[in-house]
């Protein structure tokens, strides 16, 4: 009999579920996986060198670029840094309107993951459900900022401006004629606020949707239950976070145990999983919107009440109101220096945090004195995860690769920033 060896193959970079550029090297005995070797490094963009060439305001739009699925998140965490080393207080309505657009990017988050990680899984439909409304919140990025994706829209000590009147409506076309135009604009009427508080309430009757074509879906747990099983202790030992760590049972999520901006106001709780496989942690994450939906709800209802100013006075951080600017020598100076030379912070340290739809996203900045950040560091949640692929996939099949590969739900814009 010749002797059977295992063999090599590659899976990726450009894979339809690997998730972005992921070169996965896998050695199969059969379709038994041996060992995973994750290569990375095919979409490398030095973000972090290009942060130290530019001034601290024009760094934010790079963040959006690195998880480009949880924009808003991103900035969050690299805006808080910038005021911990310049000590800028940020006015309360500013907080919230942060608090409530960190929780539209976590839903905005899950429901890609759950329509790819469905579709990767076979689950074609999923896809179509969930970009339903992700189409709403999308427009709620664009109606504060401009912008679908790419919003820029936290500032330091604030955000760009405060939460619009009016929103956008659908226009009449060749595809849709008048009457359809106008069921499609019923929820529109009103602010940007109205529409937020019309989602929310109708959001967690989608969710029971995608429950009901998911969770006591046959397919669907065969494809995951028992599949990537973490214990807790070995989910702590490789830096896990986000529901990749709750998942396995360890009751972690930095907006309770470490609050940042008003979430100690707010009441809200952090969903579980028992068996650390691939199918609680969809659970957990299914849980997870449903509890982001009642943050954003205590948002609103305080949005509402609590009309007020959305960026710091102190015109060496955020630039003068327009019409000052027109009018007055002093404030057109000041909005001249902050956007040409922008603004030195204090020599210092500082490690800022958010609880990030992947996990524990941080910024870690220091400053010399300019206007510049001397070295800039990132804590991408997903790079943690992807150094555990090798351990979760090895004596599965080849096909739970894709379903492991999803579950972790990696972005590689900041894997390989």
């Amino acid at each position: 009999m010749p002797e059977i060896k295992n063999y090599t193959m590659n899976f990726g970079p450009q894979h339809p579920a690997a998730h972005g550029v992921l070169r996965l090297v896998l050695e199969l005995d059969g379709e038994v996986v041996e060992r995973a070797d994750p290569h990375i490094g095919l979409l490398h963009r030095a973000t972090e060198k290009l942060a130290e060439h530019k001034t601290f305001l024009q760094s934010v739009p790079y963040m959006d670029r690195l998880d480009y699925v949880s924009m808003m998140c991103n900035e969050h965490a690299y805006v808080m840094a910038i005021e911990k080393l310049a000590g800028i207080d940020v006015p309360l309505r500013a907080q919230y309107i942060r608090v409530m657009f960190d929780e539209i990017t976590r839903i905005l988050n899950h429901l890609l993951w759950l329509g790819a990680s469905g579709m990767d899984l076979g689950a074609m439909t999923m896809f179509f459900y969930t970009f339903r409304e992700r189409e709403d919140l999308m427009d709620v990025y664009e109606a504060v900022s401009g912008a679908r994706m790419h919003a820029a829209y936290y500032r330091p000590g604030g955000v760009y401006r405060d939460l619009p009147d009016t929103m956008p409506q659908y226009q009449a076309s060749k595809i849709h004629n008048a009457s359809a135009i106008k069921r499609m604009n019923e929820n529109r009427q009103g602010s940007v606020l109205d529409f937020i508080d019309d989602f929310a309430n109708r959001f967690p009757a989608c969710v029971d949707e995608y429950e009901t074509l998911l969770t006591d879906n046959r397919i669907w747990k065969q494809r995951t239950v028992g599949i990537g099983v973490v214990s807790p202790e070995r989910a702590l030992a490789m830096g896990f976070s986000g529901p990749m760590l709750r998942g396995s049972g360890v009751e972690w999520d930095l907006r309770k145990k470490q609050p940042y901006e008003v979430y100690d106001r707010l009441d809200f709780d952090i969903p579980v999983g028992v068996e650390g496989d691939c199918y609680d942690r969809y659970l957990v994450r299914i849980e997870e919107m449903r509890q982001s939906n009642r943050i954003i709800k205590q948002c609103v209802d305080w949005l509402r009440k609590n009309p007020g100013s959305v960026i710091t006075e102190n015109h060496k951080f955020a630039p003068p109101k327009r019409e000052a600017m027109k009018q007055n020598m002093e404030e057109l100076i000041h909005h001249f220096k902050l956007f040409t030379e922008g603004f030195h912070v204090p020599a210092g340290e500082v490690y800022s945090a958010v609880e990030h739809p992947k996990g524990e996203f941080g910024i870690y900045l220091v400053a010399d004195g300019a206007n510049k950040p001397y070295r800039m560091k990132i804590r991408a949640p997903g790079y943690p995860h992807l150094a555990g692929l090798n351990e979760m996939t090895r004596g599965h099949m080849l096909a739970d690769v894709v379903a492991i590969i999803g579950t972790q739900d990696i972005v590689f814009g900041e894997i390989d920033r």
